[in-house]
């Protein structure tokens, strides 16, 4: 058994992947037993060959291909499968480690039994903090804003635009880099691949939550991540995000707060005409029939 396996997510962007990669093998500790495991969610031949060109020349890393995109959870279900190991880094192929972010999580976690999840210190391409974590994303976040509730109330909602030097129990952690105990990992269920994509940490940490597992920043660990480059930007991206979230909500909250936060988005978008595409997303309110994981395809490697 190894004491951590990563697993990462390609989707047409190699170069991204191989970097990924790169920065693990030079970063961590020679005597940490590791293991990578790239899965390819179903890209295009010419990048799924880059990937086998650059990635099999490590004995640590191992490369699997999926036949269609399952998205997020279910791209990062499919490599979990493979793994054999004490803890599981869930990395975004768009993030880079700083330093030795492996043994600083894993010594952390050997000693805070009662944390599931936790997270590296993030940071820009340009070496800018960014946000580590977020809270949890009910009404009083969409009505009063995160900048207003962090004033109230900080001991429940930290500032999220600032540095920390000790580790710090959060809401839920980035999805960028997700460093799980693997037997809480499993005993969660790990990710619900329904969903597609976005608000899968949301999802899981609460759910560890209810476990009795706490999600925690350790800013120790550091890494870049070149924000969105792994999805991009779109208005079929915004669609999604949009149904995850509202179908996360419904899922784990009171019927009234799915309620209310379902009128509130349908209020909101009817006074802004640039909204008005979003409306029948909301008045379905998370319906994944509408998600882009009904419109993948089989895509089978020509022998």
């Amino acid at each position: 058994m190894k004491e951590v396996s990563i697993i990462i997510i390609n989707y047409n962007t190699s170069a991204y992947t191989v970097k990924c990669v790169a920065s693990i093998l030079e970063f961590t500790r020679p005597s940490i037993p590791i293991e990578v495991i790239v899965v390819d969610n179903n890209s295009k031949i010419e990048d799924y060959n880059a990937l086998k060109k650059d990635l099999t020349k490590s004995p640590l890393v191992a490369l699997h291909r999926s036949v269609i995109n399952l998205g997020f959870g279910g791209g990062n279900m499919f490599g979990a499968q493979y793994a054999n190991s004490k803890y599981l880094l869930f990395l975004n192929n768009d993030a880079f480690l700083k330093n030795d972010c492996i043994s600083i999580l894993s010594n952390y976690m050997n000693t805070n039994p009662d944390t599931g999840v936790s997270t590296a210190q993030n940071y820009d391409i340009n070496n800018n903090y960014v946000c580590s974590f977020d809270h949890n994303k009910g009404l009083r976040k969409l009505i009063f804003g995160r900048g207003f509730l962090e004033k109230l109330n900080p001991k429940e909602f930290p500032k999220r635009k600032k540095t920390y030097s000790n580790p710090l129990t959060v809401n839920f952690v980035n999805g960028a880099f997700m460093f799980f105990r693997a037997d809480a990992f499993s005993k969660v269920g790990g990710f619900d691949s329904t969903i597609f994509l976005y608000f899968e940490e949301m999802d899981i940490c609460h759910r560890l939550l209810n476990l009795g597992y706490k999600s925690v920043i350790v800013p120790g660990a550091k890494i870049n991540h070149y924000q969105g480059a792994s999805t991009g930007a779109s208005e079929i991206i915004t669609k999604e995000a949009l149904i995850s979230y509202l179908y996360v909500i419904k899922k784990n909250y009171s019927f009234l707060k799915y309620k209310c936060i379902q009128y509130y988005f349908l209020v909101t978008f009817l006074i802004k005409p640039k909204k008005w595409i979003l409306l029948s997303i909301v008045w379905k309110g998370g319906d994944l029939s509408s998600s882009l994981k009904q419109k993948q395809q089989l895509n089978f490697l020509q022998s």
